[in-house]
């Protein structure tokens, strides 16, 4: 046995493939010194006996080893170690060796940046039990009909032509198929002309933002309400102006009063289940807000992210499925629909908008995935997302009275709330001046992470007893275990 075949040792355990590790043992025998240049590797079928593995990991590995440089392939003579071997240290561009690592900050100026609600997307201590802002629970992610669908693709003989570049607008087919989605379940008449996929809803209001505003332009957004799409208009130039929010939506009135002072650009509305506070723009307040639209000439921004979940009673249309002007922006997402990791959104509109947000997305984006979009297109057309929505309801609608009949019964006392109709979280008020973010903390420490009150309203400083706990990711179980420490901290604080 050569001492490459009795040195090399591999792991089956380790996530590294079995071919690779071979590979990189062979490399770094080379770079010690203890395979020399010219000198003959075992054939790959005695390397593979004397390792255990098959002849093809071994040749696998042989490939790669030739791919990078490393050795050279004689027909009938073998394989052996190349007599010129790859550089792998980079030439110094001068011979000042003084630094000592990557710079922490850049030499020129940048303008600083403000923090995007920085807590809402702050990953939780792993241990803990997290009420968080509202999220689906991933684990009923119809993942295995993802990868059924990729691994369809995988067996066709056009799979390859999904592998290059394809259209800026999305998929065509996933484009067809969503038409028809929106058609069905929320009477959009639109057609793929009329729709742009993005990677997810905020990718959708960002390139509105820039097509539409301009510095100085007003957008109307509702307070309290989505931080993080506050500061994409604010990126874009505009100016906010701060509507309020009642149990019907956001204040038509006070809308129509800022109209009257100023030209606004837009106005972005969340109709149903409205960040933070769940209520739902009613029938006559949509109505009356196109009137407006169409009266002051301004353009709305639909944010419907999670209108396919709702358990109290038959939806609302959007404002989109009555917009006869083409007053009306409307985004959404299946980031909710499988996960927010399975980044797949969309804009529908007047397909003169379409074609500016599309080249735009194109300098910033290119394409979406393609291989995606067409398994979520096939998903869509064999019915697997209704049937995912169907069951997904029904767990969360479970889930969301859990809580409800929790909160009632252990801290009925110290909390207020009123029942979302649909959604993933409730819009909680803590009672006697208690304070969420000393809630937060104590329970940080009984190993629950919940909400601190912070980032729902555009001044926080007098709304510190508004929270929005999210009942969609946990289980009845955790639920249960979730509001059994909610409880304890709030009553450790009197």
């Amino acid at each position: 046995m050569s001492v490459i075949e009795s040195q090399l040792t591999i792991n089956k355990d380790l996530p590294v493939p079995v071919y690779q590790q071979i590979a990189n043992g062979i490399i770094n025998h080379i770079q010690r010194g203890t395979l020399k240049p010219e000198s003959a590797l075992p054939g790959s079928r005695v390397l593979a006996a004397a390792l255990h593995v098959h002849r093809k990991t071994v040749v696998a590995a042989y490939d790669e080893l030739y791919a990078q440089s490393w050795v050279d392939v004689f027909p009938r003579s073998g394989i052996f170690i190349a007599k010129n071997l790859p550089d792998v240290k980079p030439q110094p561009l001068t011979g000042n060796t003084g630094l000592y690592g990557f710079p922490s900050a850049t030499y020129f100026d940048v303008k600083k940046s403000e923090d995007a609600d920085s807590t809402f997307f702050t990953p939780k201590p792993l241990q803990n039990l997290v009420f968080n802002d509202g999220f689906p629970d991933t684990r009923l992610a119809p993942i295995d009909l993802l990868v059924r669908e990729y691994r369809r693709f995988g067996n066709y003989k056009f799979t390859s032509q999904y592998l290059m570049y394809g259209p800026p607008q999305g998929s065509e087919n996933l484009r067809v198929e969503l038409a028809k989605f929106l058609g069905e379940t929320r009477g959009l008449q639109v057609s793929p002309p009329n729709i742009l996929i993005t990677k997810g809803v905020q990718m959708a209001m960002y390139l509105t933002a820039q097509v539409l505003l301009k510095k100085g332009d007003t957008v109307l957004v509702p307070d309290p309400g989505y931080p993080v799409a506050n500061m994409v208009f604010e990126q874009a130039g505009a100016q906010l102006e701060l509507v309020p929010v009642d149990d019907s939506g956001v204040d038509l009135n006070f809308v129509e009063s800022i109209c009257k002072k100023k030209k606004v650009r837009m106005l972005y509305v969340i109709p149903h289940h409205h960040r933070p506070t769940t209520v739902t723009l009613s029938s006559e307040r949509r109505m009356q807000l196109l009137e407006l639209a169409m009266k002051y000439r301004f353009a709305i921004l639909e944010d419907d992210y999670d209108y396919d979940f709702r358990y109290a009673c038959s939806p609302i249309l959007p404002l989109a499925s009555a917009d006869y002007y083409g007053s009306v922006i409307y985004v959404g997402s299946f980031c909710k629909t499988i996960a927010p990791g399975i980044r797949i959104g969309f804009v529908a509109a007047p397909a003169n908008l379409i074609k500016q947000l599309t080249e735009l997305r194109r300098m910033i984006d290119r394409q979406g995935e393609q291989l995606l979009e067409e398994a979520m297109a096939n998903l869509l057309k064999n019915g697997d997302i209704g049937r995912h929505l169907k069951k997904s309801n029904k767990i969360y609608h479970e889930r969301r009275d859990v809580l409800a009949r929790l909160l009632n019964e252990r801290l009925g006392d110290k909390v207020s709330f009123k029942m979302p109709d649909g959604g993933f979280g409730i819009w909680m008020q803590y009672l006697d001046n208690v304070r969420a973010d000393k809630v937060a903390e104590k329970a940080a420490e009984m190993g629950l992470s919940v909400s601190d009150g912070t980032g729902y309203f555009n001044d926080d400083r007098d709304q510190h007893s508004f929270i929005r706990l999210g009942f969609a990711s946990l289980n009845l179980k955790e639920l249960e275990e979730g509001v059994g420490i909610l409880e304890r901290a709030v009553r450790k604080l009197r």
